[in-house]
């Protein structure tokens, strides 16, 4: 079965989405990864990154989105969700990533997340509000080598869908105080989370965004990070750059890593970070 992995931080503008987004996409094309991206965020950012706008619309519009899924679980009587329906097959504007499969998200989310709670468990209580993702994706999981979720800012019953299939998570931040601030909180809940579930939840590490080696801020903040004892911290390290920033925008037409991410060393830092993710999960490169 596949590796779940899911990005979370509590804090927006770190980069997580682009980290999701430029893993995917370099795991399938530079290593011949089978992946899936399970897009969560209510700000849909991932999966307007990788089908762009107006497929966005169009799957949005018919309910093949994720969205759908979560709704039927407060009216037990609609099953409108199909994932063989709302599967984005061969997603992504970078080539040799035609590997890259996409859940989609929905803006609709926002609404759903706070009335998960109250969620019927089913006939027998065996269905809780966090175990719908993993009911859903079960049985595609063996289509794939890596999945990737994009969790939502918050430790809310969505994010917990995530970590509920996943074997380990990563923590993309800027090496700020605001930043960084809220990470024991996450490290801690997952750490409880991971007891109540009787399944392993591990931090598999902090993924460095945004750097600024100009900045004393962000030098000692990374310092501070490597030295600490909340989680690892990957060795590569993600430069502040506008062209990573502009990776956002989907083209039509098929672009490289380098054409996407940037040149220099920009997209060769996405390349040495799915190298150590693999190498962590004892993954054949």
């Amino acid at each position: 079965m596949a590796r779940v992995i899911s990005l979370i931080n509590l804090k927006g503008g770190v980069a997580k989405t682009t980290t999701t987004v430029a893993l995917a996409e370099t795991l399938a094309a530079k290593f011949g990864k089978r992946v899936l991206v399970v897009d969560l965020d209510p700000q849909t950012n991932a999966t307007v990154m990788l089908i762009g706008e107006t497929r966005w619309k169009e799957v949005n519009g018919k309910g093949q989105t994720l969205a759908t899924l979560f709704k039927d679980a407060l009216e037990p009587n609609n099953v409108n969700f199909d994932i063989e329906e709302s599967l984005q097959r061969h997603v992504s504007d970078v080539q040799g990533a035609e590997k890259v499969d996409l859940l989609p998200s929905s803006l609709d989310l926002i609404d759903v997340q706070d009335n998960l709670a109250s969620a019927p468990t089913g006939k027998f209580y065996a269905v809780t509000p966090i175990d719908l993702l993993r009911l859903a994706v079960k049985s595609k999981l063996d289509d794939y080598d890596l999945v990737l979720v994009d969790c939502p800012p918050n430790l809310g019953i969505i994010t917990l869908n995530g970590l509920r299939i996943s074997e380990g998570y990563i923590i993309p931040t800027v090496p700020d105080f605001l930043s960084t601030y809220g990470i024991p909180q996450i490290i801690k809940r997952v750490r409880g989370f991971s007891k109540e579930i009787a399944e392993n939840v591990e931090p598999l590490g902090i993924v460095i965004t945004k750097y600024q080696a100009n900045s004393t801020t962000h030098r000692n903040v990374t310092k501070n990070l490597r030295n600490g004892d909340d989680s690892p911290v990957f060795a590569t390290v993600v430069r502040q750059a506008d062209q990573i920033a502009a990776a956002a925008e989907f083209q039509n037409s098929r672009r490289t890593l380098k054409q996407k991410y940037g040149y220099g060393d920009l997209a060769d830092r996405y390349v040495d970070l799915a190298e150590e993710l693999l190498a962590k999960l004892d993954i054949d490169t």
